[in-house]
């Protein structure tokens, strides 16, 4: 079992990360619109660099393992307030399964919190090198 908790670990960041780096990439290419789209939800659209900069900046260290727990608070805490600023329709089964994965995204990201990364991990790597 240890073998599969080791490969299972750094697949797991990437699998649960690489969509918000995606998806800040995209945000991007695709400024205006998204800008446009939070405001129309109340959110002010000058908030767009440092959405850009939590789903690509937090993803990548979730990804490689570096200062894992701390940043994946910060995307546990983005998925929450993601789920209630973007997708509390409930009577959009659409917006309700969007809530409901942004609440399994932070589920996730707690689990590594509470676990860390896991040995293929620059935290794991910086941590035996002291």
């Amino acid at each position: 079992m240890d073998k599969v908790q080791e490969f299972s670990a750094p697949l797991g960041r990437l699998l649960i990360s690489f969509m918000f780096v995606m998806a800040g990439i995209s945000k991007i290419g695709g400024y205006e619109g998204t800008q446009g789209y939070m405001e129309s939800v109340g959110v002010p659209g000058m908030l767009l660099p440092l959405v850009i900069l939590t789903e690509v900046g937090l993803g990548l260290a979730v990804i490689v393992g570096y200062k894992t727990r701390i940043a994946a608070l910060g995307l546990a805490g983005f998925c929450i307030l993601a789920a209630i600023l973007f997708h509390a329709n409930f009577s959009d089964q659409m917006q309700m399964i969007m809530f409901m994965k942004n609440i399994g995204l932070a589920g996730g990201f707690l689990l590594l919190v509470a676990h860390g990364a896991g040995s293929y991990s620059l935290d794991n790597r910086l941590a035996n090198s002291e």
